[in-house]
């Protein structure tokens, strides 16, 4: 079994009930030098094994995967995935069994994501290198070695960021902007950490639907441009046009200058933007994902490139990643 295209009124297993909170984040305003009136999506306090935005996703891939009568779920990604410790939690939540392949290579001893998503009962698959292939061929295997054994497997793909996660992306975003007019702002921008690119492309289908003057900037934490930029147009155009919204010009804006040395290497501007953030307003970001894009944000304000604007942060959760053992 693997995920479907997005039907018309998907199946969803609901996860939470309470929107995640829409923050304002003065002290880092005007640490910025009051250039822009920041706010943040804190997708970080979602209610299950510490949060994360992927638990959007999951809602939909696990009402499809229950729907059509699936008893476990597969899913792959790096050691310290968000993805792979949420899929973990909503198998919980669910009561179907999880099968996390994760590429390597490992750590010298089991990290916070693994640990985790083994007290929720996930099952770890855990592979000596990283290369991508091997790791679809170990998806296979296990799907495979699942279905001789008489159990129904579901396939998530890497990210849970197809159309069908994707779609739980775009309510998200109207979820934000509900909340943006109950506060009585205009969102100008919104920023986040971009890997996959699910989350960004329904944030843009979102936004198109909302408020199409907002724009949607994915800070790149793990691919380049040239890679995920397709992927994510793609995703956002199949999500735009079976909502019937049209998408505005140029809805995909990538911001390479936090990419550093790849996913899972934390960057010395990164490391700097959460000291600011943890200073100013007491909140984390993990080194993998959030602070790099934090540290997309505080550039883009410095170099004035959201002046007099009301610019939301998408953080996307990661906390455990501060515990992680990364390379430099």
């Amino acid at each position: 079994m693997t995920a479907p295209m997005l039907p018309a009124d998907p199946p969803r297993f609901r996860l939470f009930d309470e929107p995640s909170p829409l923050h304002p984040w003065p002290r880092l305003s005007d640490a910025l030098g009051g250039r822009a009136e920041i706010w943040a999506k804190r997708e970080d306090l979602l209610p299950l094994a510490f949060g994360g935005n992927k638990l959007r996703n999951l809602e939909f891939l696990v009402g499809a995967a229950i729907a059509e009568g699936a008893d476990s779920l597969v899913t792959s990604g790096r050691r310290w995935s968000n993805h792979c410790r949420l899929t973990a939690a909503a198998g919980a939540r669910a009561g179907l069994a999880v099968h996390l392949v994760l590429s390597g290579p490992p750590a010298p001893r089991p990290g916070p994501g693994i640990r985790t998503a083994e007290l929720m009962g996930a099952t770890i698959h855990q592979l000596p290198t990283d290369d991508r292939s091997a790791r679809d061929d170990a998806v296979e295997r296990v799907v495979a070695d699942l279905l001789a054994t008489d159990r129904r497997p579901y396939r998530i793909g890497v990210g849970g960021s197809g159309v069908l996660g994707a779609y739980g992306q775009v309510l998200g975003a109207t979820e934000m902007f509900d909340q943006a007019v109950e506060r009585g702002l205009h969102v100008d921008a919104i920023v986040l950490p971009s890997a996959t690119g699910g989350t960004q492309a329904g944030l843009i289908v979102g936004a198109a639907l909302r408020s199409p003057q907002s724009t949607v900037s994915g800070v790149l934490v793990a691919r380049p441009a040239d890679e995920l930029g397709p992927v994510i147009l793609d995703l956002a155009g199949t999500l735009a046009a079976r909502m019937g919204v049209a998408l505005p010009p140029e809805a995909v804006r990538l911001d390479a200058s936090q990419l550093g040395g790849g996913y899972g290497r934390p960057t010395a501007a990164g490391g700097e933007a959460a000291g600011l953030l943890a200073r100013t307003e007491g909140v984390l970001v993990d080194p993998i994902y959030t602070a790099k894009a934090c540290a997309g944000l505080v550039g883009a304000v410095r170099a004035g490139r959201h002046d007099g604007q009301t610019v939301v942060f998408w953080h996307a959760g990661g906390t455990p990643g501060l515990f992680e053992t990364l390379e430099p």
